[in-house]
């Protein structure tokens, strides 16, 4: 995971000072990218504890379309407490564009419309399957009919499957990427739904690609920041998946094998 550290020392270093939506203040950069070799293991950041098995639920309860922080799945990952509305809606997030995208056909006269609905994974999956070469294997998060009513727009926007010679690549686009609590999060989150969708398909995952739009340090984050590189990256953990289709997947069917890790950094949360 030295790209991460990579990623850390050179906002520190070159991060232009600006305000932000929160009021905290970030050093950023615009464009940076990092790639991930998932045959060397599983990319999950060892400078620092992560929370795997939140990654976990919080993958699973996206991949079941849902939008309430009360469902089973999300009560077990409070990430998302802090944007939820009245009775733990956040509105169509993540789960709902992924899984339920609307849209309007005309009904049978032609004279009106009717809303259906479009999951973007399972058609996603079924282009890598029947399809490989093709280049819009894209699922997107970023809906502009529906940012309003988001409770926090995507971060993570849209991501793309590319297939070549049995294996299976990810990349994915991130509009705006809080590095020192979001970015790790991202990376084995995402790097799990490759491992995934990989299994589905009968395909080997490989490379991870995360590009970043807005790469930014809040202000209250640097000095962990700081603690964090100088410490040395350890090996990388293995990672076991039952024989499943994606959307099938329970948490014990995902498990993360051999991870060593330093201490926990906390670094608090910017609404």
């Amino acid at each position: 995971m030295q790209q991460y550290l990579d990623l850390v020392r050179h906002v520190l270093a070159h991060g232009d000072q600006k305000h932000d939506r929160t009021g905290t203040g970030t050093l950023s950069v615009f464009g940076a990218q990092m790639r991930f070799d998932l045959r060397q293991g599983f990319p999950i950041v060892t400078t620092k504890k992560i929370l795997f098995d939140a990654v976990v639920w919080e993958l699973l309860w996206f991949l079941r379309g849902s939008t309430n922080i009360n469902d089973d799945l999300a009560q077990h990952t409070p990430i998302w407490n802090a944007w939820a509305r009245e009775g733990g809606e956040l509105g169509p997030v993540y789960g709902y564009q992924w899984r339920k995208w609307e849209k309007f056909v005309p009904d049978d006269n032609g004279l009106a419309y009717r809303k259906t609905h479009i999951d973007q994974i399972s058609q996603a999956i079924a282009q890598i399957k029947n399809n490989p070469d093709s280049r819009r294997i894209i699922v997107s998060a970023w809906n502009p009919a529906d940012i309003d009513k988001m409770a926090l727009p995507p971060c993570h926007a849209f991501f793309q499957f590319y297939v070549v010679d049995g294996y299976l690549d990810c990349q994915l686009y991130q509009r705006s990427a809080d590095i020192a609590l979001g970015v790790p999060f991202n990376i084995s989150s995402y790097a799990l739904l490759l491992s995934m969708v990989a299994r589905e398909c009968a395909l080997k995952p490989r490379y991870f690609v995360h590009t970043l739009g807005d790469a930014h340090i809040y202000s209250n984050h640097v000095e962990g920041l700081k603690v964090q590189i100088q410490r040395k990256p350890r090996a990388l953990p293995g990672l076991e998946l039952a024989n499943k289709e994606v959307l099938g997947f329970r948490f014990e069917d995902i498990r993360l094998t051999g991870y060593e890790h330093d201490a926990f950094i906390k670094f608090p949360i910017a609404v």
